[in-house]
């Protein structure tokens, strides 16, 4: 896997036949994504996605739109790119993974994008997100414990809010600010994986994603809210390694954890 800043990954024993990108959620840190390596198993190679100004590129200066970070995480994987791949994002990182893949919509090796916790793109953002952005200090930590994700300790302790909620704060603004621009749908799948108690994305939120493609949506269920996949996170790499094998022509796993409908 390409050296770049851009990227985070625990390769596997051999050269694996697929890339899986992956886009964290607001204040997410796309080291989180590493532990599903092992369940990929030699499938898929997971690549994290990093953007400057968050995690491990803290010094480097943050784009100011979605638009600017889709842009240089696009150049970043053409350039690294040197198997089929698939685009997998949870719920902020599934707009920016949407957008890097309209920038990468002429690249072969594109095969899939996997849209997680996160409403259509013409619906963002939305009203809830907008207000939590302009929220500061104890009122924005508030406002996000609805979505759920936030440990306990963090919900109680100040100090660890202003040690670790910064980022995401930063993340809600970019969302706030984001504007959707109509384009061609994509000549690819896109699959949405959400959970069925999700707080702030349901069937509503999820029907105008097919407008986004040519061919028909894949919806999939898991039991959780808006990070179903914690701590558990079977119902994503299940699906993950699903779309890679059958794209690979391999025998699929039985999908004993997310419903298909």
């Amino acid at each position: 896997m390409s050296d770049s800043p851009w990227f985070v990954s625990r390769p596997t024993a051999g050269l694996a036949p697929y890339l899986v990108y992956c886009f964290p959620h607001a204040g997410g840190n796309a080291r989180s994504f590493l532990g599903w390596q092992s369940r990929l198993g030699s499938d898929a190679e997971l690549v994290g996605v990093c953007a400057p100004g968050r995690g491990l590129r803290l010094a480097e200066p943050a784009p100011a739109t979605i638009a600017e970070l889709a842009e240089g995480a696009a150049r970043a994987i053409a350039a690294a790119a040197d198997r089929p791949f698939l685009l997998f994002g949870h719920s902020f990182g599934a707009v920016l993974a949407f957008e890097v893949a309209r920038r990468l919509r002429e690249q072969p090796l594109l095969r899939h994008l996997v849209a997680s916790g996160c409403a259509a793109p013409r619906l963002l953002p939305s009203e809830r997100v907008r207000r939590t952005a302009e929220l500061t200090g104890q009122d924005f930590t508030e406002a996000v414990s609805f979505f759920g994700g936030l440990p306990p300790e963090v919900l109680a302790e100040p100090e660890l809010q202003e040690l670790l909620l910064p980022g995401l704060a930063a993340d809600f603004r970019l969302v706030s600010g984001y504007r959707y621009q109509p384009a061609a749908p994509l000549q690819l799948g896109i699959s949405l994986v959400n959970g069925r108690e999700d707080p702030h994305v349901g069937p509503a939120e999820l029907r105008h994603w097919e407008h986004e493609s040519v061919l028909p949506l894949r919806y999939h269920w898991a039991d959780g809210g808006h990070f179903y996949f914690n701590p558990d996170p079977a119902p994503a790499v299940d699906l993950l390694r699903s779309l890679v094998r059958a794209d690979s022509g391999a025998p699929s796993p039985r999908e004993e954890h997310v419903e298909l409908i």
